[in-house]
């Protein structure tokens, strides 16, 4: 493993380019969140998407917004149930600060997956630095996404990605899985949005609230209006502990601005990260660099995060691909977070914060294959024509 210098000199030059950028300013219905997205029944109320089981009428849709929301009962599991109505000034400044940390899912054994030939030796814990501030002018594809969850509202990570579709106006952002669904004992979480640069100079968590909006949400809240995430993930994932669906705990979130501003999230914010699906396994990469808002003590999720470090190979479940491994002590609300190359001169984003161990010495993602290529491209030609 390189030395924490060489690697902070990797970050530091990642950083950089990312700078001149900003300045230049089984079968069932599961299956289609990776092989295929199905188009929501219920046209009406102004396009808005609506399933089974959710609000189906303007009366209905005022009381999911009113409060209706928070009845768990009825929770959407399917990935064509997806439904995110935006509700306006829910996420204000104060309850952003109030939201509770979305846990990296912990492997209990440390080390777990060793068995296994294509894991490598538990690399040495890395230590957390601080990012750069304001976030705008050094890691702007980067934020918060917010949603609320059972357990109330939660936490965690993501990253504002190219979209092939639309070149230079993308609305695409990548996070894990578990931050958007809830695996198979579960379903999809409710109030998505996401906020690039969150709390931009970097002011601790007990001053977010008292501070301005401009500082807090630089760029405004963007509302996930489609979510794609992996068969795999939604048939095997588990909120408890890592298993063989951690291996495809990505998703890609479609968003739309709060405000109603006619701009996309890549115009408003100036940046976006390359998506790579061809790059090699882990053990073939030399450094990379992960990026993420820590909620979880010692960190309290007012600032972004970057661990610089040489990944390893990680198999959790035996027939399912290798993750990627790295040392690093970031905790809860990480998830999501972008793992990042530079790739030709452009930042690339290889992987996602996924899994962590319990004492929080590591983290692991999944390698995007077919897998996540499939789900990235769903949802870009699904807006293709929009």
């Amino acid at each position: 493993m390189p030395s924490i210098r060489r690697s902070t000199a990797a970050a530091a030059a990642l950083v950089a380019l990312l700078a001149g950028t900003v300045t230049a300013c089984g079968p069932s219905d599961d299956k289609a969140a990776a092989s295929g997205i199905s188009d929501q029944k219920g046209q009406g109320n102004g396009g808005l998407q609506i399933p089974k089981g959710m609000p189906t009428s303007l009366d209905d849709l005022k009381k999911w917004q009113d409060g209706g929301w928070q009845n768990w009962d009825k929770w959407a599991r399917k990935a064509s149930d997806f439904a995110n109505p935006v509700i306006k000034d829910h996420w204000k400044t104060d309850r952003l600060a109030k939201a509770k940390n979305s846990p990296e899912i912990a492997v209990k054994a440390t080390g777990a997956g060793s068995e296994f030939d294509a894991t490598d030796p538990e690399p040495r814990p890395v230590t957390a630095e601080q990012v750069a501030r304001p976030y705008h002018q050094h890691m702007a594809p980067v934020g918060k996404i917010f949603f609320d969850s059972p357990k109330g509202p939660m936490v965690c990570s993501g990253t504002i990605v190219e979209d092939p579709a639309h070149p230079g106006k993308s609305n695409l952002v990548w996070t894990a899985g578990h931050c958007v669904h809830s695996g198979k004992r579960g379903g999809w979480m409710r109030n998505i949005v996401f906020v690039p640069s969150y709390n931009d100079n970097g002011v601790p968590m007990n001053q977010v609230s008292g501070s301005p909006a401009q500082q807090v949400t630089p760029y405004g809240r963007f509302w996930a209006d489609w979510i794609t995430t992996s068969g795999e993930w939604i048939n095997m994932g588990s909120e408890d502990t890592g298993n063989g669906g951690s291996a495809y705990d990505f998703a890609v979130l479609h968003v739309k601005p709060e405000n109603g501003s006619g701009k996309s999230l890549q115009e408003t914010v100036g940046a976006a990260a390359r998506v790579a699906f061809d790059t090699p396994s882990a053990d073939r990469i030399a450094s990379l660099d992960a990026f993420g808002y820590p909620a979880a003590p010692p960190f309290d999720g007012a600032r972004m995060m970057n661990c610089p470090s040489r990944p390893g190979r990680l198999v959790m479940q035996e027939g399912t691909p290798a993750m990627n491994r790295i040392g690093c002590n970031m905790t809860g609300g990480t998830s999501g977070g972008g793992w990042f190359v530079n790739h030709g001169g452009k930042l690339t984003l290889v992987s996602n914060t996924s899994i962590s161990s319990n004492n929080h010495t590591w983290l692991a993602g999944p390698h995007l294959g077919p897998e996540a290529q499939q789900v990235f491209t769903n949802i870009s030609q699904k807006f293709a024509n929009r």
